[in-house]
C-alpha cells in the first residue's frame, strides 16, 4: 500500500498563489503517477493535474496555465503550484497516486487539503 502526506492549503485572495505538496511512503515503487484532484461544493471529485512516471503530465483545461504538477522522483513526492486563483478554484485538493499492487489497479488518496479562494 501507499500512504499519502498531503500540506499546504489555507485561504488566499483572487489572484493569489499556493503551493500544495504531498509525500508518498510505503509501496511506493508501485506508484505509476502522482497528482491532484479536488471537490468543489456541490461537485463531483475531478483531476486537476497530474504526471506519469515518464515525465507526462495532464491538466485540466480549467488548471493550465495557471498551475503547475512537479513531482520529485527520489523523494516521492508532488507538489502542485497554483498562480491565478480564481474564487471557482476553491475546493479540497486531494493527492492521489496511482499503480499496480500484485497486476491490481490502484488508486491511493491523501486526506484531502481545503483552498479557499475569496476577497
Amino acid at each position: 500500500q501507499v500512504q499519502l502526506e498531503e500540506a499546504g492549503g489555507g485561504s488566499v485572495q483572487p489572484g493569489g498563489s499556493l503551493t500544495l505538496s504531498c509525500s508518498a511512503s510505503g509501496s511506493t515503487y508501485s506508484i505509476e503517477s502522482m497528482g491532484w484532484y479536488r471537490r468543489r461544493p456541490g461537485k463531483e471529485r475531478e483531476v486537476v493535474a497530474s504526471m506519469f512516471n515518464s515525465g507526462n503530465t495532464n491538466y485540466d483545461p480549467s488548471a493550465r496555465g495557471r498551475f503547475t504538477v512537479s513531482r520529485d522522483f527520489d523523494k516521492n513526492t508532488v507538489s502542485l503550484q497554483m498562480t491565478a486563483l480564481k474564487p471557482g478554484d476553491t475546493a479540497v485538493y486531494y493527492c492521489n497516486a496511482q499503480g499496480p499492487i500484485f497486476g491490481i489497479p490502484m488508486n491511493w488518496w491523501g486526506k484531502g487539503l481545503s483552498v479557499t479562494v475569496s476577497a
